[in-house]
């Protein structure tokens, strides 16, 4: 098992900003920065204009019941709560992006873009400009300082390791940054919750993207793009080129899907199909057997690093991951500017542009890119 560093101990006291999603871990997050001595604030963040307008239900973000389970929790606490409303923010750089990318054949992580855009940018920064120090999150991953600098580092519980999604922060952006659950098991936070007295210890996580209110993406997607998608129906064929299906939509697919393609063509090898490839233009969608679906070259751009030049990357042995609880691939990888090519040393299958490619050398993330592009083996 990869070794992972002891969080920072005994820290000097700090007066941090909290933000408090309604859940378990940013609860127990926000206690444990109180216990280490920190003068903490709980927030939460009003991420929707409208209320109604995203999901409903206590899911762990996004809702008023998990407002009000975070003003419970910071009560029990302690603290002081505030709300803080970035609706106009989340919007604009969050579900547009995600819209706009879903538009042009991409799959996004929108939860990555919000961590880049919105927590630790636009409340980051209202937080140093109101005099806090820090942004504590209940994130599972591990701040630390290393010979060159603060250094982002996995979780100890590999289930719930969340530095993926932290792939896109800066040198900057860490040294403001607690993560307090780094070292601990899921299990045992709710535990720790139920100990304190907080009423969230047994609320369920949250898994879907947090504005769609049913999990329907592809019917979300067609409500708010309308006249913006540039195909609402189209073919679906196979790798000859022989059409085997039509589609409703080009939104509807992801790279690497297999369920609910409704082909009206079975495969002549009785094997399941998938989708290989989605042309938004055209409305053409792809598929094929799962070997099709092979890569080992990744093109990706807008790089950001989470420390200063990846001297690692000439040459050096690393690991990229391409999902959020994805599987590591052994990877050589080059920066030139703008552009990372990557080289995957083992075969990844279903990777979609969109995507964010996060760089590990050992269980430290070196930083994250956009994907481009891929290459398929033997092509």
């Amino acid at each position: 098992m990869r070794a992972v560093p002891e969080p920072t101990r005994n820290e000097p006291r700090r007066r941090v900003i909290a933000a408090m999603s309604g859940g378990v871990d940013s609860a127990v997050a926000a206690a444990r920065a109180v216990e280490a001595g920190h003068d903490v604030t709980g927030i939460h963040l009003a991420l929707s204009r409208n209320p109604a307008s995203y999901r409903s239900g206590a899911r762990g973000c996004c809702t008023i019941e998990d407002a009000n389970d975070a003003r419970r929790a910071a009560d029990v606490i302690g603290i002081p709560f505030y709300v803080w409303d970035m609706s106009e923010r989340f919007h604009e750089d969050v579900v547009e992006d995600f819209m706009a990318e879903y538009a042009e054949g991409r799959t996004p992580n929108p939860c990555l873009r919000c961590n880049e855009k919105i927590k630790f940018a636009a409340v980051l920064d209202r937080a140093l400009a109101l005099g806090f120090d820090a942004v504590v999150t209940g994130h599972y991953a591990v701040v630390r300082e290393g010979a060159d600098g603060v250094e982002l580092h996995r979780a100890s519980d590999m289930a719930k390791d969340q530095s993926y999604v932290l792939g896109v922060l800066t040198q900057d952006q860490l040294r403001h940054s607690l993560f307090p659950l780094g070292d601990t098991p899921k299990p045992l936070v709710r535990e720790e919750a139920a100990r304190r007295g907080l009423l969230v210890a047994d609320k369920p996580d949250s898994h879907d993207i947090c504005f769609v209110a049913d999990g329907d993406n592809a019917g979300w997607l067609k409500e708010k793009l309308g006249e913006r998608l540039p195909n609402t129906d189209g073919a679906i064929i196979d790798e000859n080129g022989a059409e085997v299906g039509r589609h409703s939509g080009t939104v509807a697919f992801t790279i690497g899907q297999r369920r609910g393609l409704r082909l009206g063509v079975p495969a002549a090898d009785g094997k399941p199909r998938f989708v290989l490839d989605i042309e938004p233009v055209s409305g053409t969608v792809t598929v094929g057997p799962r070997e099709h679906l092979a890569v080992d070259r990744i093109e990706g751009v807008k790089p950001r690093w989470c420390g200063s030049a990846p001297s690692v990357l000439d040459g050096g042995d690393v690991a990229v991951q391409l999902r959020a609880h994805g599987q590591e691939h052994r990877a050589v990888v080059s920066v030139d500017g703008e552009r990372v090519a990557i080289e995957l040393l083992d075969p990844a299958y279903g990777i979609a542009p969109g995507q964010a490619a996060v760089i590990y050398d050992g269980s430290r993330v070196v930083g994250s890119a956009t994907i481009a592009s891929t290459g398929r083996v033997g092509l």
